[in-house]
């Protein structure tokens, strides 16, 4: 399985402060539109219409590998906004390890593990939290957008 590993944040990761919006969807083949739609939305809605396509392609990778690699029964989306950034965070209720990438695989015929590395080219800071110290039952994968275009 092709897989990509999430960066460490360049600092411990702290929660956005902003106006928060929450959403939960059945972990189906139709989360990743529903989320899409979702994001867009809100950010529509709060000014940052800039950030639209970024945000959605961002959502829709990360929900569909919780869709494609988890047997979790619904995904958490909250997005976290304020004036300087955008914070997408995606809940799961299975913390098992994010698929790793495998050096080699860019030209490979496999298709599969790329959308984290769409994720990291667009967002200004990736990454993953698990919840539950020694045994953890829920993972968040979050990405942040900055709304100064930088």
């Amino acid at each position: 399985m092709t897989s990509v590993t999430a960066p460490p944040p360049p600092a411990p990761y702290l929660p956005q402060r902003g106006e928060r919006y929450r959403l939960v969807a059945p972990n189906a083949p139709t989360a990743p539109k529903i989320v899409r739609d979702f994001v867009a939305t809100v950010l529509w809605a709060t000014g940052h219409p800039r950030l639209v396509d970024d945000a959605r392609l961002c959502a829709s990778e990360v929900v569909s590998n919780a869709y494609c690699h988890t047997d979790s029964p619904q995904v958490r989306v909250e997005v976290t906004v304020n004036r300087r950034q955008v914070t997408v965070y995606v809940t799961d209720d299975e913390p098992g390890r994010l698929p790793a990438r495998t050096p080699g695989t860019e030209t490979g015929a496999d298709e599969g593990g790329r959308g984290l590395l769409l994720v990291e080219g667009l967002a200004a800071r990736w990454g993953t939290t698990a919840y539950g110290a020694r045994s953890p039952h829920s993972k968040t994968v979050w990405f942040t957008l900055s709304a100064s275009g930088g």
